[in-house]
């Protein structure tokens, strides 16, 4: 373990890598400044450890595994999927002490990705998404994407919607459709939730054949995590016993739109989860996770409409200044709020709330 004081960043959890990227080679990852290494023990667990051999330092994301134990590259010192140090291939008969181990760290696969926990106590799990539970929506995973700008940063951009017929014309928003209707927010034991969110889009899905009236929930739930929820929709013309076909809206999923010739869902919401890795105070790795009602689209189809939004948002991300979001006394700015800021508002104080400062200033 560390004795590096448990921050609450340090005592959530975070998502550092696709699993499905973590075989059987060691693999190097970032997380609040700190480089790790991610590996697979011999019963498939994954393990996620200070990237540095406790012997000479020397990176172990550049070793291998052997016989279910992970091997530095420089003197072949090998750890055990606990990290205590059990073979020195210099000294044949020496039995390591239990001080020579390596810095580990609680990791645990949750929605397609690795989830670290720095602390050796903290949040028991990582955030809920509750869509993942629901077996009729499917669930596919958009990312990574690295992003020059703080976590906090791009959770705010997530949150709002008076982007839209700037940064996203044409797709989830209109120049002539800018005003916003007035939303509810209300806290929860983990965050706040905000209901009414409404806005026109002129392609809200990849499946989209004309503008609408879209109304979301959005909701924070852990410091560098947003989830949006919506009522999926489904043609009536079409009936069918198989999983039913629905669209991909704000960053994936379909609206529950006012004027189109379908049907609302009613008993379960699509969802869009915002997961982010900070990597370091001015840098991140975001992932999508979609949970929808279409069955038939290809992954890279409904990927590719992902694709197509977020790529609209991250040259606005990356140029904001300062990176990191000027919310602490000591901030060297101070930026204007408005009525359409209600969720970035809320969210802001929760951070001040939550003692939030990675990626903050």
């Amino acid at each position: 373990m560390t004795d590096v004081p448990a921050t609450v960043e340090r005592q959530g959890w975070h998502p550092v890598a696709l699993a499905a990227d973590v075989v059987a080679a060691p693999q190097p990852a970032m997380l609040l400044g700190e480089r790790l290494v991610l590996w697979r023990d011999a019963d498939g667990g994954i393990r996620a450890w200070a990237d540095r051999c406790p012997h000479r330092g020397a990176q172990l994301s550049m070793g291998c595994v052997r016989g279910g134990q992970l091997e530095c590259p420089y003197h072949g010192w090998r750890f055990d999927a606990g990290g205590q140090a059990v073979v020195v291939p210099a000294l044949p008969g020496f039995v390591p002490p239990a001080s020579h181990r390596a810095t580990t760290f609680d990791a645990i696969e949750r929605y397609g990705l690795v989830w670290v926990r720095m602390a050796p106590e903290g949040d028991a799990q990582p955030p809920v998404f509750a869509a993942e539970d629901e077996a009729r929506l499917r669930k596919v995973n958009c990312g990574p994407y690295d992003v020059a700008a703080s976590a906090p940063r791009i959770v705010e951009n997530f949150l709002d919607m008076a982007h839209f017929g700037f940064v996203h014309e044409g797709w989830l928003g209109d120049r002539d459709h800018t005003a916003l209707a007035d939303y509810r927010i209300d806290a929860t034991p983990t965050g706040f939730v905000a209901t009414g969110c409404k806005a026109w889009q002129p392609k809200s899905s990849v499946h989209a054949q004309g503008g609408a009236d879209v109304e979301y929930t959005y909701e924070v739930n852990a410091p560098y995590t947003a989830i949006l929820t919506k009522v999926p929709l489904q043609a009536p013309e079409t009936p069918s016993a198989s999983p039913p076909q629905g669209g991909v809206g704000r960053l994936g999923s379909g609206p529950a739109a006012t004027g189109a010739s379908s049907v609302a869902l009613e008993d379960f919401r699509e969802a869009i989860a915002l997961f982010i890795c900070p990597l370091t105070p001015e840098s991140s790795r975001v992932w999508f996770r979609l949970a929808m009602n279409d069955f038939e689209s290809p992954d890279a189809k409904l990927q590719a409409f992902q694709h197509q939004i977020f790529t609209q948002d991250q040259p606005v991300l990356e140029s904001q200044s300062p990176k990191c979001l000027p919310i602490s006394d000591a901030a060297p700015v101070r930026e204007l709020h408005c009525a359409a800021d209600r969720s970035a508002s809320a969210y802001r104080r929760w951070l001040r709330e939550r003692g939030v400062t990675f990626g903050i200033c």
